[in-house]
């Protein structure tokens, strides 16, 4: 009888005997640079950043921040998120990226082929996005948790 390590432990080796990947995204058939290469973690974090300050501009049009008063503050912040979840979820399911995205030349893409997407995708991203760890953990293609489990890729548009 084999020993319980056998299986994995084979598979292991196996996988350290492949060479890496020159660049993120060259297992996924995409290009090193360009349109449609995987965006950069700069792009990205300056999306974000984008669509946070967005959030909370739109928000400052319907409250009013005061940073003497901790539960105002705490209100403000609180619908703060909830508008950028909002305009994540809506923006990447129907238009492919959110305004901070766009801005910054990247999109979602989806490695199905599909076209945008869609509602169950973005929000899955959202919700993982707001949860920091899962996708700021990227792989050798640069894709965090939530792009791995949404089958989604964030690519240049430019």
């Amino acid at each position: 009888m084999a020993r319980w390590t056998g299986d994995w432990l084979a598979n292991l080796s196996a996988a350290a005997d492949q060479d890496p990947p020159r660049w993120p995204g060259e297992r996924l058939g995409l290009p090193a640079d360009g349109v449609g290469a995987v965006a950069g973690s700069g792009r990205r974090l300056l999306g974000l950043i984008a669509d946070l300050l967005l959030a909370s501009l739109l928000t400052a049009l319907f409250l009013r921040p005061d940073v003497d008063d901790m539960a105002v503050m705490e209100s403000f912040n609180l619908w703060s998120l909830g508008t950028w979840a909002l305009i994540t979820v809506v923006s990447a399911a129907w238009f492919s990226f959110t305004p901070g995205m766009g801005l910054c030349g990247i999109r979602v893409g989806r490695l199905d082929g599909g076209g945008v997407p869609g509602l169950w995708r973005a929000l899955v991203r959202c919700v993982l996005t707001f949860l920091i760890i899962p996708a700021a953990v990227r792989n050798t293609d640069a894709r965090g948790w939530h792009d791995r489990l949404t089958g989604t890729v964030v690519v240049r548009m430019r």
